[in-house]
């Protein structure tokens, strides 16, 4: 086990390039979970972390505004019938400039906006976006080869960075020739995705398990990428209990309908539930731990928790240590969600805003 710390130590510090080994078999069968892809064990993770790879690296600026908004075609031929949105959809998109006719709202995401460290977005012909499109090339390839279209990203625990990846996979995903590309935000206890895309879309999935709006109606454009997005919503605490309900399954399968790919952000694995419900929806899923701070026997016992045909690999987050007051942090930003109050630290989590990001899938 010491080998395993050392190695996770290393990781956070090594500027090596050579991409992560990838893992030596694929064999699986479309969502029935009778063959076996092979979860990766203890001793294939230490492997992945002993091999090395890219570190991912932004500046520590944070940005934050509210973009323009505009109508956009729905993807495949879909169309919202018009008319359709509530008097209180239809006011807040009347504040941001936008209206709802034959397609979904649109709003124009620009890199002086983000939050840096979405490098699909900021920096896409840096050499450290190429490590999530090497990511990227991996679901393409799962979804072809083993039929695979839904893809849950989660967490061991809060700060490891999972909600910064899943938005640059489906960012690059949508931009992906032939791709409709979806991330949806299920973290509902802090919903997060639209704070990093600097946008404001406060309606969300949340509403639409509530019943006060349809998917459609929830559903945004991001452009210039033409990725859609579910955004959380309102933060709330029944998040277990919405998501196993029948109406999140059939989001679910409205969405497999529309889209050819769909990422989930998840809550983290180990502190609630809600990310086991949403595994057991969804195709495959990808764990996200960070080096320095996530313990391997933790990340070790999730796999072994997890359906094994239903793991696809692991992501490893480089970062510097820090004091690790993250867990803190998230319970505070619920309440000040719940009591309508922004978040602190310019409006993004402080546990997501890291300096270095790294991959091993």
């Amino acid at each position: 086990m010491g080998r395993v710390f050392e190695a996770i130590r290393r990781a956070s510090t090594t500027q090596e390039s050579e991409p992560a080994k990838q893992r030596s078999s694929h064999n699986s069968e479309h969502r029935t979970g009778t063959a076996d892809r092979g979860l990766p064990s203890a001793k294939q993770v230490e492997e992945q972390l002993f091999s090395g790879s890219s570190i991912l690296s932004t500046d520590n600026a944070v940005h934050s505004s509210a973009s323009t908004a505009h109508t956009a075609d729905a993807p495949g031929g879909s169309a919202l019938p018009g008319g359709m949105a509530s008097r209180a959809v239809g006011a807040t998109l009347g504040a941001a400039g936008a209206t709802r006719t034959a397609g979904f709202v649109s709003y124009d995401v620009s890199a002086a906006r983000v939050e840096p460290h979405l490098i699909a977005i900021s920096q896409p012909r840096s050499a450290y976006c190429e490590q999530f499109r090497s990511l990227r090339t991996r679901i393409l390839q799962a979804g072809e080869r083993l039929q695979m279209r839904a893809f849950v990203i989660t967490s061991s625990g809060v700060g490891e960075g999972k909600t910064l990846t899943a938005l640059n996979l489906a960012w690059l995903l949508a931009q992906s020739e032939g791709v409709r590309a979806l991330i949806i935000d299920s973290d509902l206890r802090q919903p997060c995705a639209t704070d990093y895309l600097g946008i404001d879309a406060p309606v969300g999935l949340s509403e639409v398990l509530g019943g006060q709006i349809s998917l459609q109606e929830g559903i945004v454009r991001l452009d210039p990428a033409g990725l859609y997005l579910l955004p959380g919503g309102r933060a709330r605490d029944d998040v277990a209990e919405l998501l196993s309900g029948p109406t999140f399954a059939r989001v679910i399968t409205e969405a497999r309908r529309m889209f050819d790919y769909i990422i989930i952000d998840a809550p983290p694995l180990g502190i609630f539930t809600d990310a086991n419900v949403l595994i057991s929806r969804a195709d495959a899923a990808l764990l996200v731990v960070r080096a320095g701070k996530t313990r391997f026997s933790q990340i070790d016992k999730l796999l072994e928790q997890l359906p094994r045909e239903r793991v696809l690999g692991v992501i490893l987050n480089r970062t510097e240590d820090q004091p690790d007051d993250s867990s803190y942090y998230y319970q505070q930003r619920y309440s000040q969600r719940d009591r309508g109050l922004p978040a602190q630290n310019g409006g993004f989590p402080k546990e997501e805003s890291e300096e270095e990001v790294a991959i091993v899938s």
